[in-house]
């Protein structure tokens, strides 16, 4: 497809995609500036779905004047359109020409524990969120309302933040008419119904509203209505997806609070209130920028939590802590400390020589014999592996591989926004670059010029490919403009099979993680064993009419599609989060706030086999699950845990 920018015309290179979200694909002009494209009705992303093709009719239309009439002078940090982007008959607009922001991450990821555990300070985020406000009420100030205001629409690049998706910005007579549940002010949705709906237009005030959600996720890593609502009694049950229209929130007593997240009484009593009577007692109005300025953030000396308080609020008033005893028995469960730091466990594995793992502590990077790989502290753009001796640092295009008596390797590798793309097995290690999958070699194979023995394993998008990789095969796709391609590969002979009928949820793919399982010569852990060839689990998550959904796709080694399953995001299912799991022997092992459960693949379903109620207190949704020979391991940020179920 080629479209026009003035007299000049712009052919859609996939290679060239940077982007793409529900309603647009977004392409480097080259020239400093992006280009987004809006779908077409006849989208391959919409393909079948009919509600979607007239969606996107509708919205191509709607934009025709809304985009020439669009006001000029906003803020910097507005990603607005500069030049119009027109169909070949030069009448139609087809999408608009914007600033390029490089090297940005959406305000969505600041919200991830996993963000803050990789060196992300409780200062930064407050800065951020001290200049989206300034950004917010400028906005304001201009007449203009954001509308469907998120943390996707939201980009932090170098600590400076910027908005995107003006277009469907609201001003004059132009209403915006999409939301995101999570954001959407539910004074504006329709009470009577199972789920948040807009019915009312945006105001200044419902931009507040939103901003105020991202005060909460971006500082406790869990947004007003997260958690899981637990009522004792029967007849006060209602769907989680209508807690924002009963104003059920995290603060309710029969809310169960997310393990993962940062307990809210770090946070100094005048926020939290300014919070409380948002989200429980519908204050609205502009939010006071005071109490994010005065947000004096302090790491406790005794226990290493920060906080805003006076005093440390998990110290304050409690006697010193008495030593854990490092094993321990609840119910059919046998408990195992393995490791516990005041520092932050970076990556972890298990292979021939048992548990690996690297951890940063005062200031140093430690293997698990205590010898130190580096220096320096962790940085959220930072990417960790530990490869049996061998430590795997990327960050940006750089990857370092740090190995005990050898010089630091350096492999340079492609990647998708800030991530570098490599992973590994226990036999080799693998990533991307320039285009092509390549896997590391015994010296004297065919070699890629740059590192010895490294082997072409076969070609994908630059830029655009995840992947990873298991015991036997690995996964990977692409999705660029109107190409979306999945593929599997044999873990040690070159080639792709790039036939995979992956069903991709609709709208914004938002993260996307796999784990693997190696079939019956898997590891025996907790649970009967099944026979089976190897298989992945994909997990996908996506943003899709305004509610986050999870997917989960059981791809075996062949490519065949063996099983898929859908979800929401933060329901308490096993499917509520894309962390916390781990397969082996043909099923699957799912951490969950209420234990670990088992999901196996049974009729083209998945199917939640078995609970552990006695893991509950030994796992959170975020946990990182490994199985081995002598149990399954439980690795969180600051400790190790090996459990076995009797």
């Amino acid at each position: 497809m080629d479209v026009y920018l003035g007299s000049k015309r712009v052919r859609l290179d996939p290679r060239a995609s940077i982007g793409k979200g529900g309603e647009a694909d977004v392409f480097d002009l080259g020239d400093g500036r992006a280009l987004k494209v809006w779908k077409t009705p006849d989208h391959p992303d919409y393909a079948g779905q009919d509600a979607e093709q007239r969606a996107a009719e509708a919205r191509i239309e709607r934009h025709q004047d809304k985009l020439r009439a669009f006001p000029p002078a906003l803020p910097d940090q507005v990603i607005a359109p500069r030049e119009l982007a027109t169909d070949k008959a030069r009448k139609r607009i087809v999408g608009y020409a914007m600033r390029l922001v490089r090297g940005a991450e959406p305000l969505l990821r600041y919200g991830e524990p996993s963000m803050r555990h990789g060196g992300l300070s409780a200062a930064a985020v407050s800065a951020v969120l001290a200049r989206l406000h300034r950004a917010v009420a400028a906005i304001h100030d201009r007449g203009v309302v954001i509308g469907d205001f998120n943390d996707l629409n939201v980009l932090v690049a170098g600590g400076e933040v910027f908005v995107i998706d003006a277009d469907s910005f609201q001003f004059g007579p132009y209403l915006c008419q999409v939301f995101t549940e999570r954001f959407v002010d539910p004074l504006l949705c329709d009470p009577s119904l199972p789920r948040p709906l807009l019915s009312r237009p945006y105001s200044q005030d419902s931009d507040w509203y939103a901003f105020a959600v991202m005060v909460m996720q971006s500082l406790l890593c869990v947004g007003p209505y997260g958690g899981v609502f637990r009522p004792r009694s029967a007849s006060a049950r209602v769907p989680e997806s209508a807690r924002p229209l009963r104003r059920i929130t995290v603060f309710d007593r029969e809310v169960r609070y997310p393990k993962p997240a940062i307990p809210y009484r770090v946070l100094p009593d005048d926020l939290l209130d300014a919070l409380y009577r948002t989200f429980v007692e519908d204050r609205r109005g502009a939010f006071p920028r005071r109490l994010i300025d005065a947000l004096a953030w302090t790491t406790c000396p005794s226990c290493g939590v920060e906080h805003a308080r006076p005093a440390c609020p998990a110290c304050a008033g409690a006697a010193p802590a008495a030593v854990k005893e490092s094993t321990v028995v609840h119910g059919e469960v046998l408990a195992t400390r393995i490791l516990s730091t005041r520092g932050v466990i970076l990556a972890a594995s298990l292979g021939p020589g048992g548990l690996c793992y690297l951890v940063n502590e005062n200031g140093r990077f430690l293997r698990e014999d205590r010898s130190v790989v580096m220096s320096g502290a962790p940085h959220p753009a930072m990417r960790f592996a530990v490869h049996g001796k061998a430590t795997l640092i990327g960050r940006g295009g750089d990857l370092v591989v740090l190995s005990p008596g050898a010089a630091p390797e350096r492999i340079q590798v492609d990647c998708v926004g800030t991530r570098p793309i490599f992973d590994v097995n226990e036999r080799a290690r693998y990533w991307t670059r320039g285009g092509q999958l390549v896997r590391s070699g015994k010296p004297g194979a065919a070699a890629l010029s740059g590192e010895a023995g490294a082997v072409p394993m076969g070609d994908v998008l630059a830029g655009q490919t995840l992947f990873w990789v298991g015991p036997c095969f690995g996964l990977g796709f692409y999705r660029a403009g109107n190409v979306s391609i999945a593929f599997v590969f044999d873990a040690e002979r070159p080639g792709l099979k790039d036939t995979v009928k992956l069903p991709f949820p609709g709208g914004k793919l938002t993260a996307a993680t796999c784990v693997f399982d190696a079939g019956p010569s898997s590891p025996p852990h907790p649970g009967r064993a099944r026979a089976g060839g190897g298989r992945a689990w994909l997990f996908l998550a996506a943003e899709q009419a305004g509610r986050t959904v999870h997917r989960c796709v059981v791809v075996r080694e062949d490519g065949a599609v063996e099983a898929v399953a859908d979800g929401e995001g933060e329901d308490g299912s096993w499917l509520g989060a894309l962390t916390g799991k781990c397969a082996a022997s043909g099923f699957l092992l799912s951490a969950t706030d209420s234990g670990v459960v088992r999901v196996e693949v049974r009729g083209g379903a998945l199917v939640e086999t078995r609970q552990f109620p006695g893991t509950e207190p030994f796992v959170t949704q975020a946990s990182r699950l490994l199985v081995g020979r002598e149990g399954l391991f439980v690795v969180d940020a600051q400790a190790i845990t090996k459990l076995r179920i009797s």
